[in-house]
């Protein structure tokens, strides 16, 4: 199992890369050399909605790259509208401009041609929807050990010392 684990790690970070290498294709076939893949990805993620960076931030995986910076450029370029809120003024919400659902359009198309051409491989549907129903499992332990074992979980050994000081 742990082969399979370690493979399985390997091949969604491949994956992602490779889905990136994807959009920065489409990208160059659109003569779109303003944006970056990154940043495309987040434009399809913000999709219809106004929301703030952090909001953003947790509904995509962007490598670590700088998110503020990315929402940054894209605001210069005219992808996207931002607006600080009235009641934090730390917080900034965005949204697509009319450029941003344009291309946000055509990445949708692109999966729409990835769809269709799914269809001539032989890869099912069924495939498809057994492999997400194991990347949820997957994520939802992966959220269970974070929040087990990441920096915010309560020390185990913490509550004994406590327990045995008196």
């Amino acid at each position: 199992m742990a082969n399979d684990y370690l493979e399985l790690i390997s091949r969604i970070e491949l994956l992602h890369r490779q889905l990136l290498e994807l959009v920065k294709i489409e990208l160059e076939t659109l003569g779109a050399r303003d944006i970056n893949n990154v940043q495309a990805l987040m434009l399809f993620n913000i999709n219809h909605a106004e929301m703030t960076i952090g909001e953003l931030t947790l509904r995509g995986c962007y490598l670590g790259s700088n998110v503020s910076y990315n929402v940054k450029k894209m605001v210069e370029t005219g992808y996207l509208d931002a607006e600080r809120s009235v009641h934090d003024l730390r917080s900034i919400r965005v949204k697509l401009t009319n450029k941003g659902h344009l291309l946000r359009d055509r990445l949708v198309s692109m999966y729409t041609r990835h769809t269709e051409m799914l269809s001539h491989t032989n890869i099912t549907e069924s495939d498809l929807q057994g492999a997400l129903a194991a990347l949820e499992r997957l994520s939802r332990f992966w959220t269970m050990s974070r929040d087990r074992f990441g920096p915010l979980a309560q020390d185990p050994f913490a509550a004994r010392s406590v327990q045995h000081r008196g």
